[in-house]
């Protein structure tokens, strides 16, 4: 979508024109074509791309455990699916079909067509007609394509994690900003689970635990994802796959039939961001990061310049918060929350509902949702990218004192560890041609 409003972006003065040009011969409109009987105009519809369309990408599209939509994308009557992207052909070609043939359900017309399969991302990206595109592929693709993404004008849902370094994620801020962006990352524990961690946050920002001290953020930080491991002798490529195309920037290695998407993550850089997005909300940390980080046994854990310490595992006796949670320990009680449960010690603390004088965080109960009415109204998503470049940098920065195995200091504002040209290279990696961020 470009940055004009919705509202007849499309086709006001085409039709228009048409309708002065046929004004004497009147037509019959199908009341779903103007918006009418609960329908939705084609004009008002956000038009979307799908780029990887394999589990995580296939549930967005059509239904899965992560949309908590019927149908996913797909289903929803504000969106028209114009493309689907993946390096398989049988998935791109599978789920086109798929598109095609649901729409062709909801129009009434027998070979409807309006989704189109293609094996290369630059090829949606091209497309004028689609507002914004979902990036569900291996991470090491994920920065490239949001950069390219907002070049070509588009809105992007990209899932985590946000980036694979540091100097990514930059990239990812520097170019949507710079094109007037909306980006959603897909950390939707903010949105969904009927809210208990935005209530979590919630009860701990307005001081329901005294003094925030500690947290335990159930998953080690330290998120690693190069080099790429290499699963043994090279094989041959299977028909209809994209090999050279699917590693993309990554280095060129032999096809080895390892095409998971964490080939190239080692530690917790693809599920820790979960959990330390929702540590950065409950901290007020959206802005900022921690200032040292340092290693516990095999662990990374991060020193905040507030004074709260994150530990990169579970709190002792406590089964709450390990599932996609954290542990949050204060100077008069503590918060445990994850997908599943939200508690409190004493019980009282979360009983209790949020008083108006109390802090209020941004409230959204659809992740998907969210990213749609921010792409209409142009409105900052509730996983924007600035808090998606910060919740990832925590991991990344944990990935970084795992590899040098020492205690760094950090300059959230400067973006660079302190008197430490080893760790400060260790920022970026360098990109397979033609990719760069």
């Amino acid at each position: 979508m470009k940055t004009k409003p919705l509202i007849g972006r499309r086709s006001f003065l085409k039709t228009m024109g048409g309708a002065l040009g046929a004004a004497a011969f009147p037509a019959i409109i199908p009341a779903s074509a103007l918006g009418r009987g609960g329908a939705i105009a084609p004009s008002e519809r956000v038009t979307l791309g799908f780029i990887g369309v394999g589990t995580q990408g296939g549930g967005h599209l059509l239904g899965g455990a992560w949309t908590y939509v019927a149908g996913g994308y797909t289903g929803r009557k504000d969106v028209q699916v114009l493309a689907v992207c993946d390096v398989w052909r049988n998935r791109r070609e599978n789920a086109c079909q798929r598109v095609n043939t649901h729409y062709a359900e909801v129009f009434g017309k027998d070979n409807y067509k309006s989704c189109e399969a293609y094996d290369d991302f630059r090829q949606v990206l091209a497309r004028s007609d689609i507002d914004a595109v979902l990036i569900a592929t291996p991470a090491h693709w994920h920065a490239t394509m949001a950069v390219m993404a907002a070049e070509a004008g588009k809105d992007i849902y990209c899932e985590k994690p946000t980036a694979t370094t540091i100097r990514e994620a930059q990239a990812v801020v520097s170019a949507v900003r710079r094109y007037g962006r909306v980006y959603q990352a897909g950390t939707q524990q903010r949105s969904e689970y009927g809210g208990k961690f935005r209530q979590a946050c919630e009860f701990i920002r307005s001081g329901r635990i005294g003094t925030l001290k500690e947290v335990y953020a159930y998953r080690d930080g330290g998120g690693i994802y190069w080099p790429p491991r290499f699963g043994g002798p090279g094989q041959p490529i299977p028909e209809g796959f994209d090999w050279d195309l699917y590693l993309g920037p990554a280095p060129m290695i032999p096809y080895d039939g390892i095409t998971g998407p964490h080939r190239f993550d080692i530690g917790e850089l693809n599920w820790g961001q979960h959990h330390y997005d929702i540590v950065q909300w409950a901290t007020g940390s959206d802005e900022t990061g921690p200032v040292e980080i340092f290693m516990e046994g095999d662990r990374s854990c991060y020193q905040y310049a507030s004074g709260v310490t994150v530990y990169g595992k579970a709190y002792p006796g406590e089964s709450i918060g390990g599932n996609g949670g954290a542990c949050f320990v204060g100077t008069q009680g503590r918060i445990a929350v994850d997908r599943d449960a939200l508690v409190s010690y004493p019980a009282e603390i979360v009983r209790e509902p949020l008083r108006p004088s109390e802090t209020h965080l941004y409230y959204s109960n659809s992740h998907s949702g969210n990213f749609l009415e921010c792409v209409r109204t142009r409105k900052r998503p509730i996983c924007d990218v600035d808090i998606a470049y910060r919740a990832v940098s925590a991991v990344l920065l944990g990935g970084v004192a795992k590899q040098v195995n020492r205690t760094l200091k950090w300059d959230p504002n400067a973006v660079q560890f302190i008197n430490d040209d080893e760790a400060n290279r260790l920022l970026s990696i360098a990109k397979r041609s033609p990719w760069h961020t």
